[in-house]
């Protein structure tokens, strides 16, 4: 799965007690399915049969599965009716059997009537508008984590694999599709019967069926048949992911050394959205909403190309680790999402080198990974599950790109051959089964010969980042002798307590040959070629924050032209963070960006923006701002005049993401040209959708919105009703709540309680508020709690409302916050308010901690 943004998201539900996950008992197992549903979409209902072939391992008088949110009308073992139970608390459905099943196989059936829903949790409808303005409904299915009880009775834990058979009846002329080919036969009511062929054994979260008014284009890879699925009149806009797929699906199959087992590969364009996810990986049908998969040209930047690149390749790695092989229980979910997150990178540096993949993860995954992980809301990679809360909780940042990066340093230990040749040993030995965390370890141990999984226990059982600090250097007869010291990196108190990792990191002098050591223990000592700065984690295939003294320090800024584009990018993240830490001066990282030359990669520019933002953010509202503000257009004013407004024929796909990096930048910042621009090209759209060029329309529209006045926002909102593109007006939603003008906020708040929005676009503008307004958003949602609970999914209820205060500087927020979150949660299901008063505390102390080095760097002016 691919997640929509990188938070903890919690399943509970408000007021309720948490849902302990209790495990099922084993001695009952599913061998395989065979469900019939009959969907009724225009009064949300459904009715469903099913069949079940199971084995009793051990005799027992109670058999005991999982469903949800359901009416049982009958339950049968071998024949005959028995008495049932269903708690809806548990999620488990009990059936009590005259007399102990004997061992061996038997027959279950079940007969029900379950509801659609309006947001993506079990079976759930999507709402949208034809381009001839008449409306539409999409059914589709969304499971992971426990969602598949919702749609049928079963066996809904990752480790019951079964075989699944699947009918569906559609409407006449309606498209049904799911994990596996089908055959259509028309019924004498008019309606069609879908029997989709019988999977291969697999676990429950990844069954699929989508309906709806669709259509289908399809190429071959090999004997694969990929499909893209999309609403009427855009799958031409599939093009693009069909294309990426065909790519992916060859060398995935080359990579894992097992060949794609399923006859066909769909893509499912959902016209909608999530508050909890983009794609989801069901096997052989991977649902995603349109613009994780659709590419709109004349609406859509090439950085929106790249992401339909990665979530298409996430997406498909997940065939493998995660379908083919899946975790036994979620405490390992890492093996499913941390690796589909790395084979995202890998193949878009290996299939597509110009967009330098390996780079921007260093640049931006690694942050965004350290930037929870430094925090008292970290927990290990691999953490202990017991609750239905704390599944959802495990779908974060830290799961995925700590994970990601983990993997990184793990392939750099190994070297790329052996790693791979692990993976495959492991897919092979382990393929239609379940693993943990240490089984993978040991293949890679046996591919390489190279013992690395007390160094991986250290990274995925702790939480927290290492640091290492260059302690001192000589030079010895033409070598560096260094001694490096282990600390932890950590942005508040809990986060710097004392920690120690075996840490795997390359050190070398600038342009000399690196040497590898494992950092243990308080101090370390490396020899490496040459004399000269040192650099520590060259390449920055380690995850880790590296810290010099000052001369060291110095002398790397001095020679900041001669370093590798991944160490120049580590050093300015590394560097930020020890300020924003306490661990380093403010004026070391003032030294490294002003060593950027004009000339630097668009990359380097790229996270450049995103220091200066991030350090505007801190003091909104202040004269400091406005004065980062202004060194921010100084600084970065120049390099967009250079590259200018509009793209140009084979210019680097690097150079088209950082216009638009720096358009919205400079927007935010108050650039007078920007914000001209800006009302000058929205102007045009009420008469051409299509003005703005795609290389800068999210920016120009985001600095629009955020700068609009009362005249604006209603031309806006007057756009939105008119829009029949969901991906457009989906776009203009989140823009009415992102005016900075309080009482625009508030006006974007009011259409919450009308029907204006659909249900999944409220969450959409209502988190849009939040971003330039936490203290007015939350406020609003703790009075409405009900209503806004009412159209959240339920798997992220427990963490949206007080996640909207995160952004809050107000110092009654985090009480605010506390308050609610003992009236309302269970303690188990306190995840996200833990997260969001980390966020205040870290923000206020880095704020604080930071001030006085920020105040003196901007009245410079440089």
């Amino acid at each position: 799965m691919k997640i929509a943004v990188t938070v903890a998201l919690l399943l509970a539900t408000v007021s309720t007690p948490a849902l302990a996950a209790a495990r099922l008992p084993t001695d009952v197992v599913p061998v395989s399915y065979d469900i019939t549903v009959d969907p009724d979409a225009q009064k949300m209902t459904f009715t469903g049969t099913e069949t079940v072939n199971v084995t009793v391992k051990k005799a027992t008088s109670t058999i005991i599965l999982n469903a949800a949110d359901m009416t049982i009308s009958r339950a049968t073992i071998d024949g005959k009716a028995v008495p049932f139970k269903l708690d809806n608390d548990a999620q488990q459905l009990t059936l009590t059997l005259p007399a102990p099943a004997k061992l061996g196989n038997h027959v279950i059936t079940f007969a029900w009537a379950g509801k659609i829903n309006e947001s993506a949790a079990g079976f759930f409808a999507i709402d949208y508008t034809n381009d001839d303005g008449s409306k539409a409904r999409m059914l589709a299915t969304q499971f992971e984590a426990p969602d598949a009880r919702r749609f049928a009775p079963m066996w809904d834990e990752p480790s019951f694999k079964a075989k699944f058979k699947l009918s569906a009846v559609a409407p006449k002329g309606q498209l049904a599709f799911s994990n596996m080919p089908a055959t259509m036969t028309n019924r004498p009511d008019g309606t069609q019967l879908y029997s989709f062929r019988q999977t291969p054994i697999m676990s429950s979260y990844l069954l699929f069926l989508g309906m709806g008014d669709m259509e289908r284009k399809t190429v071959m890879a090999g004997k694969t048949e990929i499909g893209v699925i999309t609403r009427k009149g855009v799958k031409d806009q599939g093009d693009y992911a069909l294309a990426s797929a065909k790519r992916l699906l060859t060398y995935y199959n080359d990579y894992f050394g097992q060949p794609y087992p399923l006859p066909k590969l769909d893509m499912i364009a959902g016209p909608g959205s999530s508050q909890f996810f983009g794609a989801m990986e069901n096997w052989g049908a991977i649902f995603y909403f349109e613009p994780e998969l659709l590419f709109d040209p004349k609406r859509a930047t090439e950085s929106d190309k790249q992401r339909i690149f990665a979530v298409v390749a996430h997406e498909m790695a997940h065939q493998w680790f995660g379908d083919l092989v899946t975790m036994s229980w979620w405490d390992d979910l890492w093996l499913n999402e941390g690796f589909a997150s790395w084979m995202e990178n890998k193949t878009s540096g290996d299939l597509n080198p110009d967009w330098f993949a390996r780079e921007s993860a260093v640049a931006f995954d690694r942050e965004g990974a350290i930037g929870t992980d430094a925090t008292s809301a970290t927990h290990p990679i691999i953490r202990h599950v017991e609750t239905v809360d704390q599944i959802g909780e495990a779908f974060d940042g830290i799961t995925y790109q700590k994970g990601q990066a983990v993997i990184t340093m793990i392939e750099s230990v190994l070297g790329p051959d052996k790693f791979r040749d692990g993976i495959r040993r492991y897919m092979a030995k382990y393929k239609y089964g379940n693993t943990s965390t240490d089984m993978l370890w040991d293949e890679l141990e046996a591919a390489s010969g190279v013992k690395i999984k007390d160094s991986a226990h250290d990274f995925t059982l702790q939480g927290g980042v290492p640091m290492v600090t260059l302690a001192s250097s000589k030079c010895v007869n033409g070598q560096t002798v260094a001694t490096l010291a282990q600390g932890r990196f950590g942005l508040d108190d809990a986060s710097k307590a004392a920690t120690t990792w075996r840490v795997p990191l390359r050190v070398g002098t600038i342009g000399g040959q690196p040497a590898s050591v494992i950092a243990t223990g308080a101090s370390t000592n490396v020899t490496v070629a040459g004399c000269g700065p040192v650099v520590l984690n060259v390449g920055k295939g380690s995850y880790l924050r590296a810290r010099y003294g000052g001369d060291a320090h110095a002398a790397l800024v001095a020679d900041y032209a001669k370093l590798a584009l991944a160490d120049r990018l580590g050093t300015l993240g590394d560097d930020y963070a020890l300020a924003r830490s306490g661990d380093q001066d403010f004026s070391a990282w003032a030294a490294t960006f002003a060593a950027v030359p004009n000339d630097a990669s668009p990359l380097e520019w790229s996270l450049v923006s995103g220091e200066l933002g991030s350090l505007s953010g801190l003091y909104e509202g202040s004269p400091l701002h406005d004065q980062i503000n202004a060194l921010t257009i100084k600084r970065l004013g120049p390099v967009l005049a250079s590259i200018g407004y509009e793209a140009k024929a084979g210019e680097s796909p690097l150079v088209t993401n950082l216009r638009e990096d720096l358009v919205g930048r400079l927007g935010a910042a108050g650039e007078s040209d920007v914000l001209s621009r800006a009302r000058t090209y929205f102007a045009k759209l009420r008469t051409d959708s299509s003005a703005i060029p795609p290389a800068i329309r999210a920016p120009i529209l985001a600095t629009f919105a955020s700068n609009a006045t009362p005249a604006d926002w209603d031309a806006l909102l007057a756009l939105t009703k008119a829009e029949t593109n969901p991906v457009v007006k989906n776009e203009y939603v989140r823009l009415l709540g992102a005016a900075r003008d309080p009482a625009l906020a508030q006006k974007a708040l009011d259409l919450l309680k009308t029907d204006v929005l659909t249900a999944q676009q409220k969450p959409v503008i209502l988190g849009a508020v939040a971003r330039g307004h936490p203290d007015l958003a939350f406020d609003y949602a703790v009075a409405n709690a009900d209503m806004v609970n009412g159209f959240l999914e339920a798997s992220t209820r427990a963490g949206y409302i007080v996640r909207l205060g995160a952004g809050s500087n107000d110092p009654a927020m985090p009480g605010k916050i506390t308050a609610y979150a003992e009236k309302y949660l269970p303690a188990a299901s306190r995840g996200g308010a833990k997260r969001a008063l980390a966020t205040i505390a870290v923000r206020k102390a880095v704020a604080d901690r930071l001030r006085a080095g920020v105040t003196e760097w901007a009245a410079k002016g440089n």
